[in-house]
């Protein structure tokens, strides 16, 4: 192996002792029918690969040692955001690296196109908030003109959708995700201590008219928005929208505590109290999601369960931080500098490939349990991208 991929890897051997377990995960987009949203029966049969196809996953850069091969890349563009969620980042905010730690639009472009030709087929842009970036549709634009990469998404706030979304179809955004942890305004202003619910709302409703099938991320806690779980179901009926219930996770600064963790089987029967035949979906093989609907309703509700039934066995997804960093794990602390590598004119782009390839060859079988993960150091989630 090439001089930097095995310095890489033997810095990684030195704080072998210190490393702790990660994993993660991925989904799949999913269309609107008629009634609720549905997978196809054979979501989770995958055909057969060729032998000379197997060859070229196992030896492939973006293939780990547990044999998972990650298509899926999440790119965080910024570290700001224009709101401040109390599971997202402390009170006081976080403190924001000078411009020039961050990766330029070039240089972020660059490492999609390098991911794109070693095999990832995904990108979603997260933040920070991305919209926050002024040059946010041209990233889309020249994401999208990438041969191979088959899909670019976008997690967002939804506050400036109703500006934005439309620029951003037609630069080619195929999916986007939408955070919103209550359907009150009150406490939205609670939560984020910033306005703009009703924004939110407009933008939901906006991408609909789009013709998309937004993902409404809901993190749920407990003696604070536990009483509008199913609130968030009847907002499926008239909609075809997939709410995702989040486990609340611990970060750096978000004062995670068990007590407030519901977890998702607890969930499920508080829906099933009201709509008794409220009933799972079929998932992806990659998907970080449980599907279920309520039979009728346009929309679907799906469950992320970091906490108490992990997925990282089928984890497809790698992380690179608005400071260049190739983060394996969401929960994992060891992080490698793409961005240093990168700015280095010996640094050849195989040097560079060759690096990716050690980091992902250090991802670890699984992540912590929660008590351990409550106790690492990690980033605030803002600092990683959502």
């Amino acid at each position: 192996m090439r001089l930097l991929a095995r310095h890489a890897i033997q810095t990684v051997l030195r704080q072998e002792n210190r490393e702790l377990l990660g994993g993660g995960g991925a989904g799949v987009r999913q269309k609107a029918t008629t009634g609720y949203l549905k997978l196809a029966q054979t979501a989770a049969l995958e055909p057969e690969k060729p032998i000379q196809q197997v060859d070229q996953l196992k030896n492939s850069p973006l293939t780990d040692t547990f044999g998972r091969h990650h298509t899926y890349l999440r790119i965080s563009l910024t570290e700001r955001c224009n709101l401040r969620c109390d599971y997202c980042m402390p009170a006081e905010g976080v403190p924001l690296q000078p411009k020039a730690n961050l990766l330029t639009t070039e240089e972020v472009l660059r490492l999609a196109r390098i991911f794109v030709e070693q095999g990832v087929r995904k990108i979603r842009l997260t933040g920070g908030e991305p919209t926050v970036r002024r040059d946010i549709v041209d990233i889309v634009a020249q994401m999208k003109a990438l041969p191979q990469l088959e899909h670019v998404g976008i997690t967002t706030n939804g506050l400036v959708l109703t500006r934005l979304l439309l620029p951003l179809q037609r630069a080619g955004l195929d999916s986007l995700n939408i955070s919103l942890d209550t359907l009150k305004k009150d406490r939205f202003e609670k939560i984020t201590r910033r306005k703009g619910w009703e924004r939110v709302i407009a933008g939901i409703d906006l991408a609909v008219q789009l013709g998309y099938t937004p993902k409404v991320n809901c993190v749920l806690m407990r003696d604070f928005n536990e009483d509008e779980i199913c609130d968030f179901v009847e907002f499926t009926k008239d909609r075809p929208v997939d709410v995702r219930f989040i486990e609340y996770m611990p970060f750096s600064g978000n004062k995670w505590h068990t007590e407030r963790l519901i977890c998702y089987k607890d969930t499920v029967t508080a829906i099933r109290k009201r709509w008794p035949d409220f009933q799972a979906l079929p998932n992806g093989p990659n998907d970080t999601s449980k599907a279920y609907a309520v039979p009728g309703f346009k929309g679907q509700v799906g469950f992320i369960t970091s906490m108490t039934e992990h997925f990282c066995g089928t984890c497809n997804r790698l992380r690179l931080t608005a400071d260049g960093n190739i983060k394996v794990c969401l929960f994992g602390n060891k992080e490698f500098s793409l961005r240093d590598a990168m700015r280095r004119k010996d640094v050849t782009e195989d040097q560079l490939v060759d690096f990716i390839a050690a980091a992902v060859q250090r991802k670890k079988k699984q992540h912590a349990g929660m008590l351990n993960l409550s106790q690492m150091e990690n980033r605030p989630m803002i600092l990683i991208g959502g």
